[in-house]
């Protein structure tokens, strides 16, 4: 059931990417670089965890990545993250990593490595690392709550970004639609926006980022709000875009990771 509508996918994020040849070229070639996959949950766990792994497996076999995924925060140590050029949270929950844990990881971010955060993963309360300041930093916004599972459309920001590229300029799909504390503008580089007045459930009014990328020391961050639902695992876009973030931030890929010229709210916060 999974592979079909995943091969789909891929076969869609050949041909409508602008600049897809570069994922069809990484599609002939030895794998060149690995990416760890890690969905531990402390807190509320999504049903679509399952589907996100086999989904960025499937990727990875056909774009020229290989992916380990584990719910061990063990491997969270400087040595085997060295084997990696991407971390990725899959909807991650909890305070899920020990001081130890969070230096490696902090570390492999700030030498160059990349970080990939889908969904429940980002900072806050309510969802990842809320005691946690370098991993709010990262995010420069935090969680506050979200709608019911609605239709949306989604406003494409920077087509010029390989998650973006190709994407409709309004993209109507169905989701769970995240509340941030402040917008990210500013300290990230906002790649998507989520438009209020088209569902029932927003309270950040006409900026409302939905998917957003940055620097950090040496390395790149990216975090799509999106992927709730088991479904979104099996939808061509949403494939699309989770491909483009991870081989943006693997640095497979040419991307603009500068922030957006202007500020709409705080853009951090603690806890």
């Amino acid at each position: 059931m999974k592979s079909f509508p995943t091969c789909l996918c891929l076969l869609t994020v050949a041909l409508a990417l602008a600049g897809g040849h570069l994922f069809l070229q990484a599609a002939n070639r030895p794998a060149s670089f690995r990416v760890l996959v890690f969905s531990k949950t402390l807190g509320y766990r999504h049903d679509s965890i399952t589907n996100g792994i086999a989904t960025i497996r499937e990727l990875g076999a056909q774009h020229g990545f290989d992916v380990d995924a584990t719910e061990e925060p063990g491997a969270f140590t400087r040595t085997n993250l060295a084997r990696y050029r991407v971390v990725v949270f899959l909807s991650v929950t909890g305070n899920v990593l020990d001081t130890n844990q969070e230096a490696a990881l902090k570390n492999f971010v700030d030498q160059g490595g990349g970080f990939a955060a889908i969904h429940g993963a980002i900072f806050g309360p309510l969802a990842c690392e809320d005691k946690w300041d370098w991993y709010g930093d990262m995010f420069c916004c935090a969680f506050t709550n979200h709608s019911k599972i609605v239709a949306g459309v989604v406003n494409t920001e920077d087509p010029s970004n390989p998650s973006t590229m190709g994407l409709p300029a309004r993209w109507h799909r169905v989701d769970e639609w995240y509340n941030l504390s402040g917008s990210p503008r500013g300290c990230a580089r906002v790649l998507a926006t989520v438009d209020e007045s088209t569902y029932a459930g927003g309270s950040m009014g006409e900026d409302h980022p939905i998917a957003w990328c940055r620097r950090v020391e040496k390395g790149r961050m990216w975090y799509t709000a999106m992927g709730h639902t088991p479904e979104s695992f099996s939808e061509p876009l949403f494939c699309q875009h989770l491909l483009g973030g991870i081989v943006s931030v693997a640095g497979s890929v040419p991307a603009d990771f500068a922030p957006n010229d202007r500020i709409i709210a705080s853009p951090t916060s603690k806890k």
